[in-house]
């Protein structure tokens, strides 16, 4: 609706994960430097946590964009299945052939671990990628573990990367779980964008889409810094209902009273910071009290 009237080749604030707008700030840069490292030739765990919405996807696939073409990876992104249901799908993944009717976790393991030998002997790599990790039971933390105990003199056989919300750090410091806790190798936690760093996603996002101009004012992006807490997807949510609200009021630049505006619209109360929502909700009450005593008032004049 409004791509014409700001000069847009498309939406700049999509949810969909386009690869054509990756905006890496300097703390998803660090994460990323952080995962490589610990990816190194000693190989083993490493841990990327954050909020809902920070940007775990965003750097776990810059990770797999620099990997050499000798990495055979495995991707679960629904982690929460038994232990077999694991084994099998990290089987899935990586191609690997087993008969469904008789599989046992000794042989589902056996397997996998004959993979990961014949991907070492031909000088390639192993790794295991598992999203949104923190709906992982203990018990399949512990066969996963059990999966690293290959290794020859210098290096794990397979590298693990669990991505998930804080809860997972959580999960990892129970005592069942010291062993793996121990063999993480880099663990870093992403937080949220700045306000800096806010204006320059937001410009990003717009360059991409085919607008050169500052389409937000700086106390806009204040205000929507604020109303975020600087995390990426509730941004996208936040400026695209911006954008809508300075098409209708035919502006060419979003102010703070058209974030603000936009936030009542688009930001669910219980995402954003509690202090914001409180003062979303208030400007909300006054606006609808304000029409209802018009709506009130408009009546009475015309029994009169």
């Amino acid at each position: 609706m409004y791509l014409r009237y700001f000069g847009l080749n498309e939406k700049p604030f999509s949810i969909a994960p386009n690869p054509e707008y990756l905006f890496l700030s300097d703390r998803h840069k660090e994460a990323l430097a952080h995962l490589t490292y610990g990816l190194g030739d000693a190989g083993g765990f490493v841990l990327l946590t954050g909020e809902v919405g920070t940007g775990k996807t965003t750097v776990t696939r810059s990770m797999l964009a620099q990997l050499p073409n000798s990495t055979q990876v495995a991707f679960i992104l629904n982690p929460a299945l038994s232990e077999m249901e694991l084994l099998a799908s990290i089987c899935d993944e990586l191609n690997i052939e087993y008969d469904a009717d008789n599989a046992t976790l000794k042989r589902l393991t056996d397997i996998i671990k004959a993979r990961l030998l014949s991907n070492h002997e031909q000088g390639g790599h192993t790794m295991l990628i598992i999203d949104e990790a923190q709906h992982l039971a203990p018990e399949v933390l512990e066969q996963l573990r059990l999966l690293t105990n290959l290794e020859t003199d210098h290096k794990k056989l397979l590298q693990i990367v669990l991505v998930g919300q804080p809860e997972l750090q959580q999960l990892l410091q129970r005592n069942e779980l010291r062993q793996l806790a121990q063999r993480i190798t880099a663990r870093y936690h992403l937080l949220p964008l700045t306000e800096a760093q806010v204006f320059a996603y937001i410009q990003h996002r717009l360059n991409k889409a085919g607008c050169e101009a500052s389409l937000f004012d700086h106390d806009a992006i204040a205000f929507m810094h604020k109303a975020t807490a600087g995390i990426p997807r509730l941004l996208n949510l936040l400026a695209d209902r911006c954008l809508l609200g300075a098409f209708s009021a035919q502006k060419m630049v979003v102010n703070k009273t058209i974030a603000q505006q936009a936030a009542q619209e688009a930001l669910p109360l219980d995402l954003v910071p509690q202090e914001v929502a409180q003062k979303i909700s208030l400007q909300w009450q006054v606006s609808a009290t304000c029409a209802l005593l018009f709506i009130s008032g408009f009546g009475l004049s015309y029994i009169v």
